[in-house]
Formats: C-alpha cells, sequence, structure tokens
C-alpha cells in the first residue's frame, strides 16, 4: 500500500489526483491538506466526493504524518518555502509547481519576480516529463512536474532537435488552453463574463513557462534554443492545444517527417502520432493522460507544422505527476492511467 498525502487537496490538480487516486486499490489517502477549507471534509468542498472521501482537511503547517509519496499541488512560489520540512516526512516528493522545474536560480528569480528560497535543491530535483527523462525520473526523490503549456509543446517539438534539417532559431509556438489552466483562485479575467464566448492572448512574449520549454529544448539540441511562444485563452473548461511551426533548412519528404516522430515515441505509451491527414483535437484526449500528435508538411513554404493536443489537467498536470510517481516507486507507469480520453 502507497501512503499518499496531497498538500494543496481543493485546488484543480490536487482535487484531480484525489479524483483519479481513489480510483487504486494501492493507494492510502494520510493527509489532505487546505488553508481555506482547513477543518471541513473534502466531500463538503466537493460534494462529488460524498461517499468516496471522508478526510479531513488539514492545514500546510501541520504535523503531517510521514508518507511514501508527496505531491505538492501548490501556487508557484509556495513549494520552495516548504519542502525542506516536508521532504522530512516523505520519501518521494512531486511538485506540480514551477518552483524546481527551472536549474538556474537567477532564470527563476527573472520570470518569477522573488528570488529563489532553495537554490541547493534545483540540482536535485529531476524535471519530470518521463518521455525525456524517465531513467532520472526513477531513482529521484524529488521531481518538478512539468506545466501544462511546455509539456504540449516539448512533446511536440523534441523529434525535431536532433535533426540537422530543422531550423532551430525558427520556432513559433501557438497554444490554446482551457480556463481551468488558470487555477481555481478568484481573478476578474478567468470569471465568466469575462471568457465567454471569446478568445484572448495573454502575456505575450513574457509567459512564465517560456524559459521552461527553452531549458528543456536546449538540452535535447544540444545548443541555446529561444522560441516565440504565444499563449491563448479559450471558453472551455480543461483541454490544450499548440500548434508549432519551424522551418526546415532543406527539402524533405511529409514521410521522412513522420518517420522521424514515429522513431521518437514508438515505444511511448502516452503519446499517439496521429494518421496522416488527421488533427490533434482536445476533444479526443479530454480526461486522459495522452498527448495527440499530428504531422503536416507545407512543401510551399518548407515548413513543419505540428499540432498537439493534452488535457492540460491530466497530462498537463496531474496525471503526469501520477505517472512520475508510479515510476518512482518501481510501477507500471501506465498503472491507474491506462484508459482513453473521454467522448463527447
Amino acid at each position: 500500500m502507497i501512503k499518499v498525502s496531497i498538500a494543496g487537496a481543493t485546488g484543480y490538480t490536487g482535487l484531480e489526483l484525489v479524483q483519479f487516486l481513489i480510483r487504486r486499490s494501492d493507494i492510502q489517502f494520510v493527509s489532505l491538506t487546505s488553508e481555506q477549507h482547513k477543518g471541513k471534509c473534502l466531500s463538503q468542498v466537493f460534494p462529488s466526493l460524498k461517499g468516496w472521501v471522508q478526510h479531513e482537511l488539514i492545514p500546510l503547517d501541520s504535523q503531517l504524518p510521514d508518507c511514501d509519496v508527496l505531491f505538492l499541488a501548490l501556487p508557484h512560489t509556495t513549494s520552495m518555502a516548504h519542502v525542506e520540512r516536508l521532504r522530512g516526512i516523505a520519501k518521494k516528493v512531486v511538485d506540480l509547481s514551477a518552483d524546481f522545474r527551472l536549474s538556474d536560480s537567477q532564470v527563476y528569480e527573472k520570470w518569477y519576480n522573488t528570488p529563489h528560497q532553495n537554490p541547493k535543491l534545483l540540482d536535485e530535483s529531476v524535471y519530470g516529463l518521463p518521455e525525456l527523462h524517465r531513467e532520472r525520473i526513477k531513482s529521484a526523490k524529488l521531481v518538478a512536474n512539468p506545466g501544462c503549456y511546455p509539456t504540449s509543446v516539448i512533446l511536440g517539438l523534441a523529434p525535431l532537435m536532433g535533426v540537422d534539417w530543422a531550423d532551430l532559431d525558427s520556432i513559433i509556438a501557438d497554444s490554446k488552453s482551457g480556463v481551468s489552466g488558470a487555477g481555481r483562485k478568484e481573478s476578474l479575467a478567468t470569471q465568466f463574463c469575462e471568457v465567454d464566448s471569446g478568445f484572448s492572448a495573454y502575456n505575450l512574449t513574457r509567459h512564465r513557462h517560456t524559459p521552461e520549454i527553452e531549458q528543456e529544448l536546449s538540452k535535447l539540441a544540444g545548443e541555446r534554443i529561444r522560441i516565440t511562444f504565444s499563449p491563448h485563452l479559450v471558453p472551455m473548461t480543461r483541454g490544450m492545444l499548440s500548434t508549432l511551426y519551424v522551418n526546415l533548412n532543406q527539402s524533405v519528404s511529409e514521410g521522412n517527417l513522420r518517420s522521424v516522430f514515429l522513431d521518437y515515441y514508438k515505444d511511448e505509451p502516452f503519446v499517439r502520432i496521429l494518421d496522416q491527414g488527421k488533427y490533434a483535437n482536445t476533444h479526443f484526449v479530454s480526461h486522459s493522460n495522452l498527448c495527440d500528435i499530428a504531422i503536416e508538411f507545407d512543401a510551399r513554404t518548407n515548413r513543419a507544422v505540428i499540432t498537439t493536443a493534452i488535457d492540460n489537467l491530466v497530462k498537463g498536470a496531474s496525471g503526469q505527476a501520477i505517472q512520475n510517481m508510479n515510476l518512482m516507486m518501481g510501477l507500471d507507469e501506465m498503472t491507474g492511467l491506462d484508459f482513453p480520453g473521454t467522448y463527447p
């Protein structure tokens, strides 16, 4: 039995963790934390869980019981202040915030506008994208779960980082996210009247996921990569679609392009390369840990156009966190995640 604690159990990612893990007979919750709802039962906050989860929510600064795995589903800049103490009660930690994703504390300070409070752990943390770092994740004690945008972008571009006919200075990532990506906190920008029937770009040229994407692509390419990243907010609850543009510096066939992706992901259980002529669609990955990738070659402009679709709360957050937990605990990484998307 794996003893699990979730810090921040009443946010969207914390709730998603609970909803996935209650289906598993090998999981025992030992503590669930919430500052806003402390003292309440989780099912009082989310009536959908009535009869399933009876745990009382406790504050993060409580004396938490020992556990095998601790999920930190906390706001950015919060985990780094607590992780040292919490590692004393947890054998393994999966942090769903951005606090340990960036390997350079100065880069973190620049993009998150605050000094990193625990830079010594940056070298120890492992970036939790299994398709890139599976073997390191297996032995890690601290895993930094990737952001949703970076997951959709990195998976769509990774196969091209090792080919000499991709112009790596030309990358544009145009991404769209459902509103749940902003979390449950109150915000004017995510109120119904602000998002319904609208479609808007935001944080152009300065979104905080940009250095995370560039960091991982640079490692793959063996050179410094800079991209143009354009995030957009779509009036839907969940789902993420990224359209990625890469100029090619020599003529290739669509077959050549597709073969690179098919070979790169041939053994990956959660990445699906779509048939020629099909496009990635958030409908078909909803509530799943899958990433769908579609490949198109524009012969007129000699450009690769890649589309990826994920569920931002699952493969983009909590599902991937569980995939990482499975690897860290020596389990089949598909455990509790081996099902398709739900449609319609």
